[in-house]
């Protein structure tokens, strides 16, 4: 299968977008990467990526999509800027746009960005410099133009802010220099030809019909999990991991969480988990956990306040241990606070989970959880939470449903006691 990323770039209705075993996806963002579909032997075609409106698709997740044997070819845009970026790793480039990242002619985002239309569709509203660029050194070749008055040409263009280089923008900005000839003769070919000068389009196309072809990405071995496995890129793959349930779409570490928050009994589903990944551990000897723990404290401190392993939601068996003890309307309440947070992101300008009051989460898990303050910490570390810092970041996800559903339970309960 081969997954496209485009957007601006080529429209939708592109024909070579509608070839067999070609799967066109919306341009990409952080953890796109990470879908399920994209598996082992297939290609990713980079073309287009948001990083302006939604953060953008991390280096780190192209290492490991290689890592786990998908081919990346990258042109044209943000695929072009990381092929150059990522070449001595294996992704591969194609096209004039990759080139000049690569022969250093070019560098910086700032070359391929356009702003987009938001209503989904994806269209390019403005010009990008290097298309700018391209169709300067046309206008030279042509005899339009002197090599000096494009460059002024070019710098007076380039210091437009890439989301209003519109059309009209570039002709302002033409006259604005004592070009207007030059406006004239771009509008003249651009009536002839509608993709007059747009040397995205043609890296685009030249990348998916390569990867229609069955072009082999560059030689060489697999990027090394030393290459991309960190702390932020664990972070970033739990966070991705979804699940359909029951109707719902799940997000595996809001399940997990809410575990640790709300189960009475996750205290002791943690101290297995210790145990299990004493028995298991990577790349070392497996010993039981009392052995291990003597070996480093003497037996005196509890396995919880030494023991923070990594918790990788991407592996089955975590997940079974994990969430043992689920049950549906554990579910159904995940769902229903995972609405309740996305309807306060909608419905409150700037409003973030940071945003959410420290004290508020702090008093919600000590109501929970029974303990009075000064067991917090004691209490977030068996909970596989590490500390009640932690803890308290990791609930605030839950602070705006759960206050929601307290209110609303008070409501019912007045409302009922005033109708004896």
């Amino acid at each position: 299968m081969i997954h496209v990323f485009v957007g601006p770039t080529l429209p939708a209705s592109e024909p070579v977008l509608t070839s067999p075993g070609l799967r066109v996806l919306p341009p990409a963002r952080h953890g796109d990467l990470f879908d399920t579909a994209i598996a082992e032997g297939d290609t990713v075609v980079l073309i287009d990526g948001v990083y302006h409106q939604a953060p953008a698709l991390r280096h780190k997740e192209i290492l490991a999509a290689m890592g786990r044997g998908v081919h990346v070819i990258g042109a044209a845009s943000i695929g072009a800027l990381r092929a150059a970026e990522l070449a001595p790793f294996g992704m591969r480039g194609v096209g004039t746009i990759y080139t000049a990242y690569v022969q250093g002619e070019i560098e910086g985002d700032d070359e391929v960005a356009v702003g987009q239309a938001p209503d989904g569709d994806w269209d390019a509203l403005t010009w990008p410099v290097v298309t700018i660029r391209h169709v300067l050194q046309l206008a030279v070749r042509a005899g339009g133009l002197s090599a000096e008055r494009a460059e002024q040409l070019l710098a007076g263009l380039r210091a437009v802010y890439y989301p209003q280089r519109t059309t009209a923008a570039v002709r302002a900005v033409c006259h604005r220099l004592g070009e207007g000839a030059f406006a004239e003769w771009l509008a003249e070919q651009r009536k002839a030809d509608e993709h007059f000068g747009d040397i995205k389009r043609a890296d685009a196309l030249a990348a998916v019909r390569t990867a229609l072809e069955g072009g082999a990405p560059q030689t060489g071995a697999r990027p090394a999990p030393s290459t991309w496995q960190t702390t932020y890129f664990r972070r970033w793959s739990n966070a991705a991991v979804r699940e359909h349930m029951n109707g719902m779409v799940l997000s595996t570490e809001d399940r997990l969480v809410y575990q640790q928050i709300f189960d009475p009994a996750f205290r002791e589903t943690w101290a297995a988990y210790l145990e299990h990944r004493s028995l298991r551990p990577a790349g070392e000897r497996g010993v039981p956990l009392p052995e291990r723990l003597a070996r480093v404290t003497g037996g005196d401190v509890s396995a919880d306040r030494v023991f923070h392993p990594a918790v990788d939601l991407r592996d089955q068996a975590t997940v079974e241990l994990l969430l043992a003890s689920e049950s549906e309307e554990d579910r159904r309440a995940v769902a229903r606070y995972a609405d309740a947070l996305a309807w306060a992101r909608r419905s409150r300008p700037g409003f973030s989970t940071a945003a959410v009051s420290d004290e508020v989460t702090r008093d919600l898990l000590l109501r929970v959880w029974r303990v009075p303050p000064e067991r917090l910490d004691a209490e977030a570390s068996a909970r596989g939470l590490v500390c009640g810092a932690r803890a308290v970041a990791a609930a605030k996800r839950f602070v705006t449903g759960f206050l929601e559903e307290i209110s609303e339970t008070s409501e019912r309960t007045e409302a009922t006691c005033g109708g004896r």
